[in-house]
Order: structure tokens, then sequence, then C-alpha cells
């Protein structure tokens, strides 16, 4: 018998500002509407679980082996009117489950079935589940959960996990959340089973930026644009007037650093999510590209090119001179910290071919990664730090890791011309953009560390040069 559950509430992510105009000068004609940061959610810690059952890692990036985990709908104690759903908290009960359901199916890690083949618990069976019916579906995992209605109109979602072997609770959380942000806590919850089961960090509460493009191959609009971790909540931020390139998110998730071009001129620009304003950190005459945050979000690296020379500088988030920290003849490009902040991995062809440099942080002994076929390009360090990310072009252009002294490579994708990775929050699934041979058309792909699992995000139009952004707040 549990205990009565203790509530106390902590606030995850302050609530929206609001939106103040963005003030009318030529950069900030070309964004949209602010775009709100999500409404405040707070954690209910509940009783600690018991300890016992599966536990095990995968940062030897093995594969797994399949986990079957039984996720049936999330039931309530009365099927209340709410925003999140026209039907009401019954029917959202059932859409909680799908997202829990999609999360952990597409990661590759587990084999679960979701709500729309189970049959569906009693709100009093959530605490003490009928283990005969579970059993009887071969489930090794069960995760309950309940949604309720408050009087303010807030939700209240409830997240379970159960072993089947040992009938026993595992894990258990809860989280209070505003109608519209209904699948955060369905995220949330798919984060706490994949956590416990596996002992890596949670990632599917996190947001994912990139360029939206529309238009004929030769003439591209492309438009800033941000979404959840599953593609889901989409928005345009930027109207398209000017082209945006680049996007990355800050470290507290407050802001977007993003490359456009101006009047012809290449800007760096930082955009605020909750007030809509944008400020500009440098621009310049000569071309621009690859800006880049350092991990305690005071630095922005970006590569320029003057008098055929390309390099790459260091400026403060808030603007202000800019330090050079190349001067090799030749392209340097990009530029990715370590998440201690101390090196840098980037891209130079000063050996004749596109290859991965490292350097100290102030540009400091800078030395060669990569001796193997073909070039390289696009690094990204993994947020763990056990890993770089890259583009392998050999003929096509695949993604491909490394460890961080060059070692150990593996292609990961296969395709014609996949580019510009980026690392989920945890560092264990790699996002990338593919291009069509022929059409040009660009859509965004996800792959783990294993290579064999893969997928396509879906997005309302063709899209490029992701970045994926930490945890939520």
């Amino acid at each position: 018998m549990k205990p009565i559950l203790a509530f106390f509430s902590l606030a995850l992510a302050t609530a929206p500002a609001a939106a103040q105009e963005p003030p009318p000068t030529a950069s900030a004609s070309d964004l949209g509407a602010p775009v709100p940061t999500g409404g405040e959610v707070e954690t209910i810690e509940q009783s600690e679980a018991q300890d016992g059952g599966l536990t095990f890692t995968v940062t030897d990036e093995s594969e797994w082996q399949d986990l079957g985990i039984a996720i049936p709908g999330f039931a309530t104690d009365r099927d209340a009117p709410t925003p999140a759903n026209s039907s009401g908290t019954a029917a959202l009960g059932k859409e909680l489950a799908r997202v829990v359901f999609n999360d952990l199916k597409n990661n590759g890690l587990f084999q679960p079935v979701g709500p729309d083949s189970l049959p569906q618990p009693t709100f009093a069976q959530i605490t003490a589940p009928n283990w005969p019916t579970w059993s009887s579906r071969g489930a090794e995992m069960l995760v309950h959960g309940y949604v309720r209605a408050r009087g303010d109109g807030k939700l209240v979602v409830g997240c379970y996990l159960y072993d089947m072997a040992l009938k026993s609770e595992l894990v258990r959380e809860g989280w209070v959340v505003p109608p519209a942000d209904w699948r955060r806590a369905a995220h949330k919850c798919a984060d706490l089973v994949y956590s416990r089961l596996s002992g890596e960090d949670p990632f599917f509460d996190s947001r994912i930026a990139y360029i939206a493009e529309t238009g004929p191959k030769d003439n591209r609009v492309k438009r800033l644009a941000i979404m959840d971790s599953d593609g889901a909540n989409h928005r345009f931020i930027t109207t398209g007037r000017s082209t945006a390139l680049t996007p990355r998110y800050s470290p507290d998730y407050r802001k977007l650093l993003y490359l456009s071009y101006v009047d012809g001129n290449p800007r760096i620009y930082v955009y605020d999510i909750g007030s809509g304003r944008q400020t500009l950190v440098t621009e310049n005459s000569n071309p621009t590209i690859a800006p880049r945050w350092s991990p305690d979000g005071r630095w922005i690296l970006y590569s320029m090119a003057v008098a055929g020379n390309t390099d790459i500088y260091r400026i403060s988030a808030e603007g202000g001179p800019s330090v050079r920290l190349t001067n090799a003849p030749g392209i340097d490009i990009g530029g990715s910290y370590s998440p201690d902040g101390s090196k840098i991995v980037f891209e130079s062809d000063r050996s004749g071919s596109q290859q991965i440099y490292v350097m100290d942080a102030d540009g400091s002994n800078q030395r060669r990664l990569t001796f193997f076929g073909g070039r390289a390009a696009t690094p990204e360090w993994s947020p763990r730090g056990d890993q770089i990310a890259f583009t392998r072009i050999a003929g096509d252009f695949n993604i491909a890791v490394m460890t961080p002294d060059g070692r150990n490579l593996r292609t990961l994708t296969n395709g014609w011309q996949d580019e510009a990775p980026t690392w989920s929050p945890n560092g264990r699934i790699i996002q990338f953009f593919r291009t069509e041979r022929g059409s040009g058309r660009t859509s965004l792909w996800q792959v783990d560390l294993t290579g064999r699992n893969e997928r396509r995000l879906p997005t309302p139009v063709d899209a490029s040069d992701p970045a994926w952004g930490p945890i939520l707040p």
C-alpha cells in the first residue's frame, strides 16, 4: 500500500513575459509574431519508488534488446471538459498515452504497445494494476497514467512505471501544466520511463529549431522555425523577407542565435523567444557563416572571410569587438565547443582538403584530427563529450562519429547527401538534414548511435540546418 501522496511544486520554467512588439527597424521587420515559451510546468514529487527491476545502460552504443512496454490510455477521475481536448479529459488521457507510445517507439530501443490496442484501466487501477490483464499480454513493463482537471483550469498528469516480473512500481512522478502544455507532460512521462530503464539522461521534452524552405530550387525562401522534439507545435518565427540560416538555441533556451542576410549583408542576431525582440550581435560586409554559442552562453563563434582567407572569430553574446582565433592560410569554418568549454572543434582545408581540427578555446594548440579517406565537415561535439559528429564526404555525404582523439570512426547513415549533424540533449540521437538527388528537396532525419534506427521527422515544408536544444527547464 502506497502512502498518501505528498505534494509540493517546483517551478520548472517561468511563465512567458508579455509579448512586446519588436522595434520598427529593418532588422526586426522580418520577424513574425513573438513565440510563447510555454506555460509554467510544476513537478509533483510523489513517493519514492521501490528499488529493483530492470536497470542497464547504453553508453556503449550497442544495439539494445527490444523491451516490451504496455502503455494503455491514461485514466481520469471524472470526464471533465478541458481546453486541451474538445472531448474532455477521458479523450485527452488516450492522447497523452499516444504521445508517450510514439516517443518510446521512435527511438528504436523499446517495443511498446499503445493505447489503441490495449484495454483501458480505471482510475483506481492506476496505483493498483490488474496484474493478470497485463501478464497475459506478455508485457515486461507497464506504464500507467492519469489526467485530472483542476478547478483553476490546469491539468494534473501522473505517470507510473511498473515491472511486470516483480509486480512492483519502479518510479512515479506527476506534473501540473496549463492545458496548452499537455504534450509536455506526456514527453516528461516518456522521459521518466526512458531514463529509468536506460540509465540515460532524458531528451523528449526538448525543442528543435531549423530552417524552413519553400519555393523553387534556385530561389528558396528560408525562414526560421521551431517545434517540439517530435515535430508537434510547429511555429514559424521569421517571415522569409530575408534569408535565415544556421539557428542555434542558447544554453538556457531563452534565445535563438541565427544568421540573416538583410540588404545583402550578413548579420548575426540573437532572438529572444519570450519577448520577440532580437539583438544585432555583429554585422559585416564580408561573408559570414556558422555562428555557435559557447556552453555558458557568454560567447559566440563565427567564421568570416577577409581577402580570400576564412577564419574563426569569437565575440561576446552582447556584441562588441571580435577576436580572431585562427590565422592559417585557407578556409577555417564552424567551431563547436566541447561541453566544458575548454576546446573547439572545427573544419579547415589548410592541409589541402576539408578535415576536422581541434584547438583550445583561446585558439592555441591547433591540430588535425581526421586522416581517413575523403573529406570531413560540420563537426559538432556531443553534449556528453565522448563523441564528435560530422559530415563525412567520400562520394556521398553521410553522418559519422568519432571519439575526440580522432579515432573509432563510424559512419551512421548511407544517404546521398546527409549533412549538418546536431545532437539530442542526452547525446544518444543525432539529427541531420537530407537532400534528395535530382529534386533538391530537403528534410530532417534522426539516427541513433547504433546507426540502425533512422527515421524522418515530419515538417510542414522542406527543412534544413536543424539545431536540437537542451532539455527544457
